[in-house]
C-alpha cells in the first residue's frame, strides 16, 4: 500500500508525517581544479526548484560534505536556504561529518537558517555502541533547538543499524523523525520488519527503488535518479501515486539502466558511488556541475558521456527525452 502523505511546503520544521516524497540532492558544482563555483551552484538550485520536488537537501555524499571547509559549508547552506525559503520549497541541510565535534560545529553554524530538518551521520572513525549513538544524537538534539534530525546510515557506514535499532534511537531521541537507509535491494522480508516494527519514523530508501519502496511501506527517497533528471524523477514519483503498475515497469527499466550503464563503474572500475551521481548529472545535462569530484577521489571520464547517454536513452527514454 502506498503511503500517500502530503508534504507541507510552509517553512516550518518537518515531522515524521510530513517528511515524504521525492527529495532532490544538491550536487557540488566545481571547476576542473575542484574549486566550488557558487554561481553555477545557485543556478543548479534554481533548476531543482523549478522541477517541483518534495524538497531539496544539501551535503549528502553526492554533495561531498566530507571535503568542505567550514566556510564553504556555511556558504553552500546559506545559498540553499535563501533560495528555498524564497520559493517556499522545503529543504534540509546535512551537517554530517566523520568527526562528532565538527558535526556539532556545523549544526551550530546553520541552525539560524531554520531548515526543515538536519541530516546527521553517526561518528565514523570507530564503530559506536548504541549507548554512544544515543549520547551523540541527544547532544545534537539539544543543540538543534527544535530542528528535527534525520539519520543518514549508508551501507558503507562503520555501524549499520537494523530497524529495531532505529526505534531504540527514536525512543531515546524524540526529535529523530527519519532515517535514510539502504533497503537491501527491495528485500520483502526487510520491508515486513519496517512495516511491523517502525513507528514514528519516516523511512527513506534509494531513489531507484522508489516505486517498490512506497508500495512496501517506505515514505520517500533522497533520490539518486534525480541526479539524472530531477524533472523526470518527480514525474515518476507522481506516477507511483497515481499509476503504480506503470511506475513499477519504469522502475524495472531504471534498474536495467543502472545495471548496464552505471553499476559497472563501481563494481568493475572501482569508482566511488558518488562519482556515479555526478556522472548521471552529466548524462542528463540539466545543470553545469562539472565532471570532477574533489581531490583525491576519482571521477568518471567526461568523454564517456555520449556513448552512455545513447545507451541510457534506449532503456529509459523518459529520463533523457522528456522536457527539462
Amino acid at each position: 500500500m502506498i503511503n500517500n502523505r502530503q508534504v507541507d511546503h510552509e517553512m516550518k520544521p518537518l515531522t515524521h508525517a510530513s517528511l515524504a516524497g521525492n527529495w532532490a540532492t544538491l550536487l557540488l558544482a566545481t571547476d576542473r581544479e575542484g574549486a566550488i563555483d557558487y554561481t553555477r551552484l545557485g543556478e543548479e538550485i534554481d533548476v531543482l526548484i523549478s522541477s517541483s520536488p518534495s524538497g531539496i537537501y544539501s551535503n549528502g555524499t553526492a554533495g561531498e560534505f566530507y571535503a568542505q571547509s567550514e566556510e564553504e559549508f556555511r556558504k553552500i547552506s546559506e545559498l540553499l536556504a535563501e533560495k528555498c525559503t524564497s520559493a517556499g520549497v522545503p529543504f534540509q541541510i546535512g551537517v554530517s561529518h566523520m568527526s562528532p565535534q565538527l558535526s556539532l560545529q556545523r549544526l551550530r553554524a546553520v541552525k539560524d537558517l531554520r531548515p526543515g530538518a538536519v541530516q546527521v551521520i553517526l561518528p565514523d572513525w570507530f564503530p559506536v555502541s548504541m549507548e554512544e549513538a544515543v549520547a551523540f544524537l541527544r547532544r545534537m538534539e539539544d543543540e538543534a533547538e527544535g530542528i528535527p534530525l534525520v539519520l543518514y546510515n549508508p551501507p558503507h557506514a562503520k555501524k549499520i543499524l537494523e530497524p529495531e535499532e532505529w526505534m531504540a534511537l527514536k525512543e531515546a531521541v524524540p526529535s529523530l523523525i527519519g532515517v535514510k537507509v539502504f533497503d537491501r535491494d527491495r528485500d520483502a522480508a526487510w520491508y515486513e520488519r519496517v512495516r511491523t516494527q517502525v513507528k514514528g519514523l519516516s523511512v527513506f530508501i534509494p531513489g531507484h527503488n522508489l516505486a517498490t519502496g512506497l508500495l512496501a511501506g517506505a515514505h520517500g527517497a533522497y533520490s539518486n535518479v534525480a541526479c539524472l533528471n530531477p524533472f523526470a524523477a518527480q514525474r515518476w514519483y507522481e506516477q507511483i501515486l497515481t499509476d503504480p503498475k506503470a511506475a513499477l515497469e519504469v522502475e524495472e527499466r531504471i534498474h536495467q539502466f543502472m545495471d548496464r550503464c552505471i553499476n559497472p563503474f563501481i563494481t568493475r572500475d572501482h569508482y566511488p558511488n558518488h562519482a556515479c551521481d555526478r556522472f548521471m548529472a552529466l548524462l542528463g545535462g540539466w545543470a553545469e556541475v562539472g565532471s570532477r569530484l574533489r581531490w583525491p577521489y576519482r571521477s568518471i571520464p567526461e568523454e564517456l558521456v555520449p556513448k552512455i547517454r545513447e545507451e541510457g536513452r534506449g532503456i529509459i527514454p523518459e529520463f533523457f527525452d522528456s522536457p527539462i
